[in-house]
């Protein structure tokens, strides 16, 4: 697995901006297993209630309805950046983010993926995702254009680095991105950054301290 860091600067209580190491995972190559950072039990960044405003989108499922940050406000959303047709880091991570939403009490955080791969949009391989990776039913895809999600991604300092290829004679494309999730509470506001490898508890950990 080829590895990239990219740095984006995060806002962090009341300090102005702090560099963190974005991690970018091509599904291209496999790294040695001795490479593979532990994976981190608790948020790589939070903020305070109200201190940022997590940013808006409009995107549709795959059944062509819309997809907002503002239609959950009044339940915590986790919003993760994964690849529909990615088959190593991806489906672990929503593994993880599901995990963390079942554990939870009472009302249960949304789930909204963000598609970092346009050519995995379409509805059957969404829908397959969604069988194999076992999400929970609070799970929801977010697609849209290039475009529609390059601001997405930019507003969220999501990476996204699109590479051809040809497998078998087939022209496709390796995808690499950054892995990051964040959780977002019932008002709307930006309250923690999870960046990859995390657990399942770390995300279980920041839903609690942010419950009402």
């Amino acid at each position: 697995m080829v590895r990239w860091a990219l740095y984006a600067a995060i806002p962090l209580l009341a300090v102005a901006a702090v560099s963190l190491a974005f991690v970018l995972r091509s599904p291209a190559a496999k790294p040695a297993m001795s490479s593979s950072p532990p994976a981190s039990t608790s948020a790589a960044a939070t903020w305070k209630p109200g201190a940022k405003r997590a940013p808006d989108f409009a995107l549709r499922d795959e059944h062509g309805k819309p997809v907002s940050i503002a239609a959950f406000r009044g339940r915590p959303v986790l919003v993760a950046f994964l690849d529909p047709l990615c088959r190593d880091f991806c489906p672990v991570e929503a593994q993880r983010l599901s995990a963390a939403a079942r554990s939870v009490t009472g009302t249960k955080p949304a789930i909204v993926a963000v598609s970092v791969n346009t050519a995995g949009n379409r509805p059957s391989i969404l829908k397959l995702d969604r069988r194999k990776w076992n999400v929970p039913a609070q799970w929801t895809w977010a697609v849209g254009s290039e475009r529609e999600l390059a601001r997405v991604w930019h507003a969220y300092h999501i990476e996204v680095i699109t590479t051809p290829k040809v497998i078998a004679g087939v022209h496709t494309q390796a995808v690499s991105h950054t892995e990051a999730s964040y959780l977002i509470d019932a008002h709307g506001d930006q309250r923690a950054l999870f960046l990859w490898p995390y657990t399942a508890g770390a995300v279980e950990q920041s839903l609690r301290a942010t419950a009402p």
